[in-house]
């Protein structure tokens, strides 16, 4: 068994929280062993009225409780969206690689749209050893800036960015990106979010010598290894290997993701 496979839990999970933020579908379940194991950037496969279970972000993860968030974009995001308070739901957790919470300096969390979700989580960890965490938010318009009602609370500083400009910046998270590392003295960046975003960020953080990890967005069957629908070809020793999002990751290097 792999390293990010050892601490997975398969449970039954039962709905305690359905609720919005913003155009965007947040479930909450009761799954305290899934909880209490569970890292930043790590996911969970949950039952979706179809045929496969579908991967989640952990948004947070309490005492016994995780939640997840996502945008309905398809049947299995449709039928989620129908859950109520009581149901349950089978979910596997949590599975892959997360976001290191150890560092040396400020971090900058970067999140695109509901790609944010896990950056909240790694605030208020990041954050209770004492370090700050300034995040850049963005997203094509007002209503798909994850959280930024809350953002305040959550981390030291936040930027936002919509293409449409409904809600601060007009422009793209990397358009703000140089500005808020020399503001916040940052020695590193994470982001989370569509992956032409994740290569602009990772771009710019290797042109500023910046340490940059990075969760990728890959369509995941299994989520357990097996099937190999998720690879990312990633850098080692001068040769590009492919590795699996949902074992290897989804967390990677940025400097090191073959982009193309």
């Amino acid at each position: 068994m792999s390293a990010a496979l050892a601490d997975a839990v398969e449970t039954a999970g039962r709905v305690v929280g359905v609720d919005r933020i913003g155009e965007y579908q947040v479930l909450t379940l009761r799954a305290p062993e899934i909880a209490r194991r569970t890292i930043p950037g790590q996911f969970v496969m949950i039952e979706s009225g179809c045929l496969l279970r579908r991967p989640f972000s952990v948004f947070r993860a309490a005492a016994d409780t995780v939640a997840v968030a996502f945008d309905v974009i398809g049947g299995g995001t449709r039928w989620l969206a129908t859950r109520a308070l009581g149901d349950e739901l089978a979910l596997a957790g949590p599975l892959g690689t997360g976001f290191s919470i150890d560092a040396e300096g400020p971090t900058v969390a970067v999140g695109g749209g509901y790609g944010a979700a896990p950056l909240f989580m790694l605030a208020e960890r990041v954050r209770s050893g004492g370090l700050a965490v300034h995040a850049i938010l963005g997203a094509a318009r007002a209503a798909r800036v994850f959280g930024h009602d809350d953002a305040g609370a959550v981390f030291d500083s936040v930027e936002i960015t919509t293409d449409d400009g409904s809600l601060g910046t007009k422009g793209l998270v990397t358009d703000v990106l140089a500005d808020v590392v020399s503001r916040t003295g940052a020695r590193r960046v994470v982001a989370c979010g569509p992956m032409p975003m994740l290569e602009a960020v990772s771009t710019r953080c290797r042109e500023q010598g910046l340490v940059c990890e990075v969760a990728v967005e890959e369509f995941m069957a299994c989520g357990i290894g097996v099937c190999w629908t998720c690879v990312v070809p990633v850098a080692s020793n001068g040769e590009a290997h492919y590795l699996r999002s949902c074992t290897e990751g989804p967390v990677f290097d940025g400097s090191t993701v073959g982009w193309g």
